[in-house]
């Protein structure tokens, strides 16, 4: 009897639950007369995605281009309302019109259980003012000037090991080395560190730098969505040693360069600046206003951005120099055209320069191509936190979830035409001034566009200019066409990675 009476407790359990959800949690926007896609209890939409079938970029861009006729779209994550944001005029208002109702994203953010997470990313509020006014002078172009030396030693040995590699291999998976470059450019800017990934391949930054995104797509929606769980039950969003590993990198760092006074053009050294003074000393012709914002950042806050920096560097810029070698492996007429630029600049300016670097306008729109058809940052997530009303018949109240489905905007064939196609031509001049200005989002836009934007631009160029200067390059049979994408990623990202046939020159 007592197990028959559980039983039915249970069930009655469930259907109480059952009824709830679909009677009260899902009706959120029927009851505001908003198009809405029929969730399913209790993942409302996200099911494709916590069970692996798609990555959230694809999922958002699939509703995004089978709903676009609705200019905004109901959907559930988890128990929570999330209004996807299909046009581009509502898309400007979110992230820049009407900022003052959406300026967080919404992610998880707890500086007491995770320290790490206190960083320019995550933190809301006037936490987030106060310290954007402290770092916008760190990436002004006379400090990414200072920086370049360590850009353009890392593109070097970038080259240096592939030569090494091709004596002996037939392929290389180009994501790997790519991983190991941009880990040592920004250990090298970020901490001050040579940590010679690209030599030592089982190096303990490089393995702790990819731990940072081997995360279950379920514990991702849960930070990104419902991040009130994770607080709640004082989960971490950095594994705890992970933190402490990033932590005492840092801090060691820091007492080693004060001690033996060290002083060095990176990022470190501007940050060590905002825990001595409180700001970022000025460039000239640097026009940043910190006089009214000079409070010190303690070491844990500079570990946060130490940290942003990283995985903001490191992933994403891996990822896109991927896609962009694959795209130039398959398109062998784009390839030789970028390498002739590449030849022709550098013969004009001598030698491998920032502004050599910034005078190759073909090369930029190889990236820009790259990043639209292969967004590293696929949505763009904000949460309304003031009652709004986006249109005469959009409400949007307090707390509901608000996302940008970037891939969507981006492969949308009625903004660019055939969008699977790679063509560097759609960002001439011409062709950008007929866009609408927010139909291109890979570093998001409005006053929480990508701080880091102008170095990741740079990163990522040096290390396609090194390796098209030495080598050229052919797509080998075991990378599929099209990719596959990791649906298990939480970056946009190829599936199995990247196979290519390199030759030297």
């Amino acid at each position: 009897m007592l197990i028959v009476g559980a039983i039915t407790t249970f069930v009655i359990a469930l259907c109480l639950v059952y009824i709830y959800y679909k009677f009260v949690v899902f009706n959120f926007w029927r009851k505001r007369s908003i198009f809405y896609v029929e969730p399913v209890i209790p993942t409302g939409n996200l099911t494709p995605v916590l069970k692996g079938k798609l990555s959230i970029g694809e999922l958002l861009r699939n509703i995004y281009l089978k709903y676009k006729g609705h200019r905004a779209i109901g959907t559930y994550t988890f128990f929570k309302p999330n209004l996807v944001i299909a046009d581009l005029d509502l898309v400007r208002i979110v992230l820049t019109k009407e900022f003052a109702s959406f300026h967080d994203r919404g992610y998880y953010c707890n500086e007491k259980v995770d320290p790490l997470s206190g960083n320019l990313f995550l933190l809301p509020g006037r936490k987030w003012r106060n310290l954007r006014v402290k770092l916008t002078s760190t990436f002004t172009s006379g400090k990414l000037k200072q920086m370049f030396e360590v850009l353009k030693d890392c593109g070097e040995e970038l080259a240096t090991s592939l030569e090494e590699v091709a004596k002996t291999e037939s392929c290389i998976e180009i994501k790997e080395i790519f991983a190991r470059y941009t880990i040592d450019v920004i250990m090298s800017a970020a901490f001050g560190i040579k940590s010679n990934c690209m030599k030592t391949p089982d190096s303990e930054i490089l393995y702790q730098g990819k731990k940072l995104f081997q995360y279950h797509m379920f514990w991702y929606a849960l930070f990104a969505f419902v991040p009130q769980i994770a607080e709640f039950f004082a989960i971490p969003l950095v594994g705890r040693n992970i933190s402490k590993f990033f932590i005492k990198v840092f801090r060691d760092t820091v007492q080693h360069r004060q001690t033996h006074n060290v002083v060095r053009h990176d990022f470190m050294n501007l940050l060590i600046q905002t825990m001595e003074k409180g700001y970022v000393a000025h460039d000239k012709g640097d026009t940043a206003d910190v006089s009214s914002n000079t409070s010190k950042m303690s070491i844990l806050e500079a570990a946060a951005q130490a940290y942003a920096f990283f995985i903001g560097g490191f992933e994403t810029a891996s990822t896109t120099a991927t896609f962009c070698l694959y795209e130039l492996a398959i398109n062998q007429d784009v390839q030789n055209k970028l390498r002739q630029e590449i030849d022709e600049v550098l013969r004009k300016h001598g030698e491998m320069t920032y502004d050599a670097v910034n005078d190759m306008t073909y090369l930029h729109k190889v990236i820009n191509e790259t990043l639209r058809k292969y967004p590293p940052v696929s949505i763009l997530n904000r949460i309304c936190t003031e009652t709004i009303d986006l249109s005469s018949t959009i409400h949007v109240p307090k707390g509901t979830l608000i996302t940008i489905p970037v891939l969507g905007i981006q492969r949308d064939p009625a903004i660019y035409p055939n969008p699977d196609m790679f063509d560097p031509e759609r960002f001439n001049t011409d062709q950008i001034a007929a866009r609408h200005p927010y139909s291109y989002l890979p570093f998001g836009e409005g006053p929480r566009v990508c701080i880091g934007q102008r170095f990741g631009y740079m990163q990522t160029k040096v290390g396609v200019i090194n390796i098209l200067l030495n080598f050229k390059l052919k797509l080998h049979p075991q990378t599929s066409v099209p990719l596959i994408i990791d649906e298990a990623s939480i970056v946009f990202a190829p599936k199995g990675g990247v196979h290519l046939t390199i030759k030297p020159r």
